[in-house]
């Protein structure tokens, strides 16, 4: 849990802040565990909740984009073996994204969420989900390149 605070906020003691803060609002809150998943899905979706509400406390918000059409380029080779990079110039790439951004490459690919799950999170629609997440891969893609 506090790996998944972590990824979110960046800040050691922010996150440990949130991970206790979570554990005390799941056992308060068990009356309220329905079982429809595991306990440590539950807890997990509590700290991110909580990691997402302390970045919007912090005035870091995800920035909708409602109203306009995006269009991915086909012609940008993108093929797995030629994308052969070092985990850590994945993570200083990671790094240097937009919050948003950020918040978005960790739900759906490390924490496993899917865009719609991702939007109800963050409140904003699976489609402005989709658009940041392929921004935020073609922007990491770029600065993974430029390191």
């Amino acid at each position: 849990m506090y790996n998944v605070s972590m990824r979110m906020v960046h800040i050691k003691e922010d996150a440990e802040d949130i991970v206790q803060d979570s554990f005390v609002e799941a056992f308060n809150n068990l009356d309220t565990y329905r079982y429809q998943s595991s306990f440590g899905s539950w807890l997990k979706r509590i700290v991110i909740n909580r990691s997402i509400n302390f970045l919007k406390k912090r005035k870091i918000a995800v920035i909708p984009f409602n109203n306009e059409s995006f269009h991915l380029a086909t012609d940008i080779p993108c093929k797995d073996e030629e994308i052969t990079v070092e985990i850590e110039k994945v993570n200083k790439g990671i790094r240097l994204l937009p919050s948003g951004y950020q918040q978005i490459l960790n739900l759906y690919l490390i924490e496993g969420y899917d865009h719609v799950e991702i939007g109800e999170i963050l409140g904003i629609s699976q489609s402005t989900s989709k658009s940041q997440y392929h921004r935020a891969k073609k922007k990491l893609i770029d600065i993974i390149k430029s390191l």
